[in-house]
């Protein structure tokens, strides 16, 4: 597994940039994982969607189907699509400290 550094911290990470050790994960690693996919600011709709994903995670084992992510956090799926441009299942679950979804996000 490759390694990446953001802001000093080195993280290990899969060939897609995706967190391997997801026990690791909080506000500060999703902060520096946002920036890898163009996000400069987390602003409260990024963390809404990044919550909701990550608690899902935790309960499930795995990432919501995007409809029910829709859902829960009221953000319909353009505006996710803005504040995560590489999309939900990349983008969003990548800053949200899963390892890469499978099938539909």
């Amino acid at each position: 597994m490759p390694d990446i550094t953001i802001e000093g911290r080195t993280f290990t990470v899969d060939e897609e940039g995706f967190l391997q050790r997801p026990e690791i994960w909080d506000d500060e690693v999703a902060r520096l994982f946002a920036t890898t996919e163009g996000v400069t600011e987390m602003t409260p709709e990024h963390w809404a969607v990044v919550r909701m994903i990550r608690d899902h995670y935790l309960e499930h084992g795995n990432a919501p189907m995007v409809r029910l992510l829709c859902q829960k956090t009221g953000i319909n799926l353009r505006t996710i699509f803005k504040l995560f441009p590489s999309g939900p299942a990349k983008g969003a679950c990548k800053v949200a400290g899963l390892p890469k979804p499978e099938g539909c996000v």
